[in-house]
C-alpha cells in the first residue's frame, strides 16, 4: 500500500511541476495568430531543434519554473516549433531564425516584435518576457518619451535591448543617446555590444566613441580584433566612395591606394574582388562579375564553399568562354566532395552540358533528381535536363 501511495504521490508532484511552467500549445501558427489578435497578446515562440543542448537546458531549467509559467501563461500565447521539419521550417524563414534556441514574440499581425537567441536564467527570461509585454503596452509612450529626449541610461538600454533586432534605426539612436552621455570611462562587457552593434561606417557618432576608448575597450577583447574592426570600417568607407553608381563601375585603383596601408596589397584585392562580386551581379554585369569571379577564387585557396557554389550557379547560365566554365566546374566539383545535394549536383550537371560533356552531366543529372527525391525537394529542374540530355 505505501509503494501505491509514493507511487500516486510521486505522479502527482510530476504532474504538478509540469503545469507550473509554460504550457505550449498545440495550434498551428494561424491559429495562434488568430487567438493572439482576439485576446490581444503576443505569442511567444520557442523556436528550438531537437538536437539543440541549450535548447533542452531551456526545458529543464527555466520553462518549467513556476513563476515563468505563471507570467508567461497569462501574458502569451505560447508555442514551440522545430524550426527543421514542418512549419518550423516555414517560420524558420520567415522570422530569420538561424541559430538555437531563439525566442520571438509576435503580435496578431504576424509582426515580429522581439527577437533573442541562446540560452539564459530563470530572471533573464523572465525579464525578457516582461519587456516585451511592455513594449506592446507602451511602444507609443516609449518612442514619445525618446523624442522628448530622455536620457535614462536604463531606459535607453531598454530600448536597445527590445528593438536591435526588430527596429534598428530606433534601437541605434537609442545607443548613441547612451553613450554620447556616458560619465564613467570604465565599459561592462554589455556596454560594449550596445557600443559596436550601431556601428556600420565610420560616419556614425559611436565610431568616435569606439577611437576615443580604445584602451578601455581592451579589456574586453584583442588589439587585433579591435584593429580588424576598424579597418573593415575603413575598407567600406573606401568601397562607398570608390563605387560610380550612376556608371556601376569601380575606380578599382582608389579602393587598392587607400586599402593596401591597411591590410597589405593581397588582402585588398582579394577583398576587391569579393566586393566586385556582389555589386556586378546586382549591376547585372556579367562580364565584369566572371573577370571578378575567376580573379577571386583562383587566389583564394580557403574561399567559401557556399560563394563559389553561387558563382557556378550564374556560370552555368551565363558563362560560355571555356575556360570559365571549366573553372566553375572545378568550384562545383568542390562542393559536390564535400556533400552531395540536390542542388551542387545539378549545377555541376547544367555546367557538364554547357562544355559538351554528355555522359558527366546525365550522370549528376540523375544524381540530383535521386537525392531530391530522397529529400522530398522539387525535382522538376533535374528531370527537365535529364530528358534533354537523354
Amino acid at each position: 500500500m505505501k509503494n501505491i501511495f509514493a507511487a500516486l504521490a510521486l505522479l502527482l508532484s510530476l504532474s504538478f511541476s509540469a503545469q507550473d511552467g509554460i504550457q505550449f500549445r498545440k495550434n498551428t501558427f494561424s491559429e495562434m495568430l488568430a487567438q493572439a489578435k482576439k485576446e490581444n497578446k503576443l505569442i511567444f515562440i520557442d523556436a528550438m531543434a531537437v538536437w539543440c543542448g541549450p535548447c533542452k537546458l531551456m526545458d529543464k531549467n527555466v520553462f518549467s519554473q513556476k513563476t515563468v509559467g505563471d507570467y508567461y501563461n497569462a501574458n502569451f500565447i505560447n508555442g514551440k516549433f522545430d524550426m527543421e521539419k514542418g512549419e518550423g521550417l516555414e517560420l524558420a524563414a520567415r522570422y530569420g531564425v538561424r541559430s538555437y534556441p531563439t525566442f520571438l514574440f509576435i503580435n496578431g499581425d504576424g509582426q515580429l516584435v522581439s527577437r533573442n537567441m541562446g540560452y539564459m536564467p530563470e530572471s533573464t527570461f523572465l525579464e525578457l518576457g516582461k519587456e516585451a509585454h511592455s513594449a506592446v503596452k507602451n511602444m507609443g509612450s516609449m518612442k514619445a518619451r525618446f523624442e522628448k529626449g530622455e536620457k535614462d541610461p536604463q531606459f535607453l538600454i531598454n530600448i536597445i535591448k527590445l528593438h536591435a533586432e526588430t527596429d534598428y534605426d530606433f534601437a541605434k539612436q537609442a545607443s548613441e543617446r547612451y553613450f554620447k552621455n556616458k560619465m564613467t570611462p570604465e565599459f561592462t562587457k554589455e556596454e560594449v555590444g550596445y557600443l559596436m552593434f550601431a556601428i556600420k561606417s565610420v560616419d556614425d557618432p559611436n565610431y568616435s566613441v569606439f577611437k576615443k576608448n580604445q584602451s578601455a575597450l581592451l579589456q574586453h577583447f584583442p588589439a587585433q580584433t579591435f584593429k580588424q574592426f576598424d579597418n573593415q570600417l575603413k575598407i567600406q568607407k573606401s568601397w562607398e566612395t570608390s563605387v560610380d553608381m550612376k556608371t556601376k563601375t569601380v575606380n578599382t585603383r582608389q579602393f587598392l591606394k587607400e586599402t593596401e596601408p591597411l591590410v597589405g596589397k593581397e588582402a585588398a584585392e582579394r577583398e576587391l574582388n569579393r566586393r566586385k562580386l556582389d555589386f556586378y551581379e546586382q549591376a547585372d554585369n556579367f562580364a565584369a562579375y566572371q573577370a571578378a569571379a575567376l580573379a577571386y577564387f583562383q587566389n583564394n585557396t580557403k574561399a567559401d564553399p557556399t560563394e563559389q557554389l553561387k558563382a557556378a550557379w550564374i556560370f552555368s547560365a551565363k558563362a560560355t568562354d571555356p575556360a570559365a566554365l571549366k573553372a566553375a566546374q572545378q568550384w562545383a566539383e568542390r562542393s559536390v566532395q564535400m556533400r552531395e545535394t540536390p542542388e551542387n549536383s545539378y549545377i555541376l550537371a547544367k555546367l557538364y552540358q554547357k562544355s559538351g560533356k554528355k555522359a558527366e552531366a546525365k550522370m549528376y543529372a540523375e544524381a540530383a533528381v535521386r537525392l531530391a527525391k530522397q529529400k522530398g525537394a522539387d525535382s522538376s529542374a533535374a528531370e527537365k535536363l535529364l530528358t534533354e540530355l537523354n
